[in-house]
């Protein structure tokens, strides 16, 4: 590994170097909300552009000194999906920058990418990496969960249509109004108020319809309506919803291990690095060691082969 991959990979690799990233990313969020304001900060215009360009071009320096650090094989940079999304936003902001008239045509994107930089937080805390990392470990368990839930949803609404439909025409009128009635629901949103125009009809005095709001068939349906809306919340919120926190708390604790296992192998290879350089230098004192021998013995036939005559002559 050449000296400048060496001098990459220790700065990549330094604390402080991940708390200057961690600031640059907080400015470029400020940044952006600034711009938001649109007119308000127009005299500061020109200031903002600059700031945001400097911030991109450390972000630039930075993908460049990890792609060193990984020495001759600059590619193993994308083995990992977050250098991989710091290089997307990289490169689409510098799209933007370069062609204008491209920024023009997808101006949506490129706003995106810019207030995405501030995402790049994730990555800089440990924790809230492990967090995203759980989330998307969970997302196959939660899809079959999704689609449990999204039965469950389209067998109320169907039911909730028949059932309410010319009573509460305004939460039940069709399949889609259903669904909707059914999410604020779920969510616990003020739903006791839904139930209640179908336990007393919509007619009540007490909800303020009236034809206008298209009550022409009130009807009370009472404990039918209670516990239709009852066992959907029992159902929706209190055992689905608990499925998701369940696999989310699953996926944390392999998200976990799979860190633990991480720092193990990170010092593994550190350790047989190290093994390795000292066995290299162990290698080099005992040749150094033979040299030094080696030429011992030599100064040693060469005193004795000098002295012997004179041993003689005396």
């Amino acid at each position: 590994m050449s000296s400048f991959s060496e001098l990459s990979r220790k700065i990549a690799e330094s604390s402080w170097f991940n708390q200057f990233i961690l600031i640059v990313i907080l400015a470029a969020g400020v940044v952006v909300g600034i711009q938001t304001y649109g007119e308000k900060v127009a005299d500061y215009k020109e200031l903002l552009w600059t700031l945001d360009q400097i911030i991109l071009f450390i972000f630039l320096v930075e993908v460049i000194i990890k792609m060193s650090a990984e020495g001759n094989k600059p590619l193993r940079y994308f083995n990992d999906p977050w250098n991989v999304f710091d290089f997307t936003i990289v490169t689409v902001c510098y799209l933007a920058l370069l062609f204008p008239e491209v920024e023009g045509a997808f101006v949506a994107v490129f706003r995106l990418a810019r207030v995405m930089r501030v995402f790049r937080i994730v990555r800089t805390i440990p924790k809230l990496r492990l967090l995203v990392n759980t989330l998307l470990k969970s997302i196959p368990s939660i899809g079959y969960i999704g689609i449990l839930l999204s039965v469950i949803f389209y067998i109320y609404a169907t039911m909730g249509v028949f059932l309410f439909r010319e009573n509460d025409p305004v939460h039940f009128g069709n399949l889609q109004l259903s669904l909707l009635s059914l999410f604020r629901v779920v969510t616990l949103e003020d739903w006791t108020n839904i139930m209640y125009i179908n336990m007393y009809g919509c007619d009540h005095a007490i909800w303020g319809y009236g034809e206008e709001n298209g009550c022409t068939d009130p009807q009370a349906f009472g404990f039918g309506a209670a516990l239709y809306f009852v066992t959907f919340v029992l159902i929706g919120t209190m055992i689905v919803l608990n499925l998701f926190i369940g696999v989310i708390m699953n996926s944390m604790d392999e998200a976990k291990r799979d860190a633990r296992d991480e720092a193990e192998r990170a010092i593994g290879l550190r350790e047989r690095s190290l093994q390795e350089e000292l066995s290299r230098v162990s290698g080099e004192l005992d040749e150094m060691k033979q040299r030094i021998d080696t030429l011992a013995r030599r100064h040693s036939v060469t005193k004795d082969t000098k002295d012997g005559p004179d041993r003689h002559r005396s």
